[in-house]
């Protein structure tokens, strides 16, 4: 019974005809047969690697799989084009050949929206005899002893007109008894009428999806590889498939209805056309549509008058569509909108409008295959028209009904790409194309010099289907702010950026901050732009391993001098591969920040900074759990003649006194550039300190920055820095040690060494070292000295009050003090110093930055500061915030020097 079930739907399969589609389209079953079948794919949950994309399976594995599972309808939900029908067809087809599903002795496909015009009553015997071709209506009887061996196929469940509600459809439960379709349907769904019998249902989104207790599937369409093998299945020629699938993807392929297997057909379809006749393939999603259009109007044989008539009555059609949210409109409409005439043309214009009845009633409605096709010719009606409407009045009336609009007209501005398109419905109103050029540089310019992401993308977007690199470096001078952060980007945005960054050919800044999850098809796309800038910033952001390697390949290629992937989680394996591009490209300075290194990645750095055709000067290794071992290997390259780093940040890093000794070492080689050495935040502790004080004397070493925040150190470190910093050979001009215990006498020791005629230390951090007095007066004595270079100093935190910074105040009046920055926050000042503050700062002639805050200042302070700030010839700023002031204070006195 089952093989001759087969047969007889086989057959009737073979000899039906599919509905009419854009350009003529393939029916589903022609794809099958073809060969040219691919399946779309749903998603099965999210992959192993936590930057990868989530895992997809096939449809027809989802479908099969989904089918042996629980006895319960299985529905796949897709949009419309999205490969539903098709992977219907595909089922039944092979079912019938006997190649899946051979458990099954009946299989009974119906289309809802064919249901919707049957009256009267039937029963399940007769609905199956109607269906189910080979079906006897004897074999009732074995049916509903083994129900689990029927499959009911139901297509276009979105389309069906009776409700599946329970609570208001009557369910039918007899077999035999005739009743209404609706009954027999809902009876089918719920499971009240042959319980056990496999259901499966095809639909978009529709809301009476709610009232079926079912599995459902949700159909993704085509990804990037299903598309590769769709084109190769379409194309004989394989050339030509590669040629047309480049295109697609460089082109159309970052669209969302890029997924859709019908529009995959479109576009193959209209690059045969093209690449037959030995045309170009389109540039634009703009051009795309024009060919397509041309084609369209082509198959009328119509003449220009004709054509353009019939594209604005389109227009006015395809107005009223997106102003009334309606995806069809009625045969009176269709006559109001001056398209009447043009139904003799029926026999071709089917695959440029949907018409769903007979022509001559009154019930036929007309609608257009896609939004797309849609709104290209609302944009080309826009340029077609007399009338006085401008292009704001047309976008404004048009905003929220409406997504690629804009797009197309923008498009439609490039006298090549409508072209075409003209010559076969005559040129476009001059007025109206000068109007929207006008209309599209004051906009873009407006918007550029905003910081709003999405408003820049969207005039990026405009500007890559225009086409026309001149108007790009028009519209974006310098003081456009395309260095706001573009992070977080989408495929589209990725091209359209690309596209602004290869047309202006040099860039400052790519910013690509708190970039969720950059994927290799993303980097690819946005390769020439990385190519072309002077810093990427990557901070925040997360990169796939593939993205990694376009951007290796990226700095190898380009101009950039900066990288910061600060907080990006990078790792050993991903900078393994980052590390490939950075051994032979112009970057000079890398912020590896928080990146999940260890000792592990640390041979890779080795092998960039001793690259001959390296560049990089300047290294942050901050936060990463490096260690001993890790700073050891980094020293190797110290030691080599061929390495080019001046700065190392080294902060938090697990660092101890176990690798000073190396890192001392490779200081003193002769071959070692480091000027700027931060070691903050490692336990570095006296006995480390001592290694570096060596190098410190020693007449190769050439730092001259150098910071130990927060390293443990007690006053036992200071005679070992004392001597160096006496040493005719020490270059260090600045030095922070903060946040640590260095004591009185290892202070004293320090400001002797400072004293030294010929020391060259410009900038000293001495924060919270609780320090007395009687440091303070030293530090006061060394500024008045005479001998003293320092410049910057700062002493905030320590405790000493009034009485101690008065030693500060004194030197800071004598005109032998050089001092421009001075940092006193949080020392508990009051009121009583301001006297002698203000003195001070009046006489200083080199004093530009006071920092102020975190005292107990008063109100009853502030009409002097501001007096002494204002007539001060020197300081620039002075900062006040925190202190004990009233918020009548914050209005009453207002200077431009003055930081509340």
């Amino acid at each position: 019974m089952a093989a001759l079930c087969q047969e007889a739907l086989l057959s009737n399969r073979l000899e039906s005809k599919g509905s009419p589609s854009l350009l003529g389209g393939q029916g589903p079953l022609t794809v099958v047969n073809n060969n040219q079948y691919v399946s779309t794919v749903t998603t099965c949950g999210q992959g192993t690697d936590e930057y990868e994309d989530a895992a997809f399976i096939s449809l027809d594995h989802a479908i099969h799989a989904a089918l042996c599972g629980e006895n319960k309808p299985v529905v796949l939900i897709g949009p419309a084009g999205s490969g539903k029908t098709t992977a219907l067809e595909k089922l039944i087809v092979d079912w019938a050949k006997g190649a899946h599903l051979q458990n099954l002795t009946y299989l009974c496909p119906f289309g809802l929206k064919d249901l919707n015009g049957l009256d009267g009553s039937f029963s399940l015997k007769t609905l199956m005899s109607r269906s189910c071709h080979g079906f006897s209506p004897d074999s009732m009887p074995s049916v509903l002893q083994n129900p689990e061996k029927v499959l009911f196929v139901f297509d276009e469940l979105d389309q069906y007109k009776h409700s599946l509600d329970p609570s208001v459809q009557t369910m039918c439960s007899d077999p035999n008894k005739s009743t209404t379709i609706s009954s027999l349907v809902a009876g089918l769904l719920h499971g009240t009428l042959l319980n056990g019998a496999t259901i499966l249902i095809a639909s978009r989104p529709t809301g009476c999806l709610t009232f079926l207790n079912s599995t459902t599937i949700d159909l993704l369409g085509f990804l990037k590889p299903q598309r590769k093998t769709y084109f190769e299945r379409f194309f004989t020629d394989q050339n030509m498939a590669n040629i047309a699938l480049l295109n697609m993807e460089q082109t159309l392929g970052f669209y969302d209805f890029c997924s859709s297997p019908r529009f995959c057909w479109t576009v193959c379809s209209i690059y045969r056309s093209l690449l037959d006749v030995g045309e170009g393939l389109p540039a634009t999603l703009t051009q795309m549509w024009i060919s397509i259009l041309v084609q369209l109007i082509g198959a009328l044989s119509l003449n220009k008058a004709s054509a353009r008539e019939l594209v604005l009555a389109l227009g006015r059609m395809a107005s009223h569509c997106c102003l009334n949210r309606q995806s069809t409109c009625t045969a009176e409409l269709f006559q109001s909108f001056g398209l009447q005439q043009f139904l003799t043309f029926h026999t071709s214009t089917d695959s440029l409008l949907l018409v769903d009845g007979d022509l001559e009633s009154d019930q036929c409605s007309f609608s257009f295959h896609t939004h797309l096709i849609q709104e290209l010719l609302l944009a080309v009606s826009f340029f077609l028209d007399e009338s006085s409407e401008s292009v704001n009045q047309m976008l404004e009336k048009h905003e929220g009904h409406v997504k690629y609009l804009d797009l197309y007209m923008s498009g439609l501005l490039n006298c090549k790409q409508r072209k075409p398109l003209e010559a076969v419905i005559g040129n476009f109103n001059s007025d109206r194309l000068a109007d929207f050029e006008c209309w599209l540089r004051s906009s873009s310019q407006e918007t550029l010099k905003g910081c709003y992401q999405e408003k820049h993308f969207k005039c990026f977007r405009l500007l890559h289907q225009n086409q026309n690199q001149m108007l790009v470096k028009e519209i974006i001078t310098p003081s456009a702010r395309i260095g706001i952060s573009y992070g977080d980007l989408s495929l589209g945005n990725c091209v359209a950026l690309n596209y602004i960054f290869v047309c202006l050919g040099e860039v400052e800044l790519l910013n690509l901050y708190g970039t969720k999850n950059l994927t290799e098809e993303e980097a690819e796309i946005l390769t020439p732009a990385i190519c072309f800038s002077d810093k990427i910033m990557l901070s925040q952001s997360s990169l796939s391993t593939g993205a990694v390697a376009h951007l290796a390949s990226a700095l190898t290629k380009g101009r950039t001098k900066e990288v910061d992937l600060s907080y990006t989680h990078l790792g050993n394996a991903r900078l393994k591969i980052l590390c490939t591009g950075l051994r032979d490209c112009r970057v000079q300075k890398l912020k590896l920040t928080v990146c999940r290194l260890t000792e592990e990645g640390c041979g890779d750095i080795v092998s960039v900074l001793t690259s001959s055709q390296s560049q990089l000067c300047v290294l942050d290794l901050m936060c990463n759990e490096l260690g001993d071992q890790g700073l050891t290997q980094l020293c190797q390259a110290l030691h080599s003649p061929i390495c080019k780093l001046q700065e190392l940040h080294l902060r938090s890093c697990e660092l101890t006194a176990v690798s000073m000794e190396a890192l001392s070492g490779a200081l003193c080689s002769g071959h070692s550039q480091l000027r700027i050495l931060n070691l903050t935040l490692n336990t570095i502790g006296d006995s480390g300190v001592a290694y570096l004080s060596q190098a410190l004397q020693h007449p190769l070493c050439k730092l001259q920055s150098l910071k130990l925040f927060d390293s443990q150190l007690t006053g036992g470190c200071c005679p070992g820095l004392s001597e160096a910093l006496r040493s005719e050979h020490c270059s260090l001009l600045e030095l922070d040690l903060s946040v640590n215990e260095l004591g009185t006498e290892g202070a004293l020791l320090l400001c002797k060494a400072l004293s030294k005629p010929g020391c060259p230390m410009e900038k000293l951090w001495l924060v919270r070292c609780e320090f007395g007095e009687v440091v303070f007066k030293e530090l006061g004595m060394l500024l008045l000295s005479g001998t003293s270079q320092l410049k910057s100093l700062s002493v905030s935190m320590n405790s000493v009050g009034d009485q101690g910074a008065k030693y500060l105040w004194n030197a800071l009046a004598d005109p032998h003090c050089l001092l421009e920055v001075l940092g006193v926050e949080m020392i508990d000042l009051t009121d009583a110093c301001v006297g002698d503050l203000c003195v001070a700062v009046g006489a200083s002639r080199s004093l530009r930055s006071l920092d102020l805050s975190n005292n107990n200042l008063t109100d009853a302070s502030v009409a002097a500061l501001i007096q002494v700030a204002e007539e001060s010839v020197s300081l620039q700023e002075m900062d006040l915030k925190y202190n004990d002031f009233s918020e009548e204070v914050y209005m009453m006195y207002n200077c431009d020097k003055i930081r509340y």
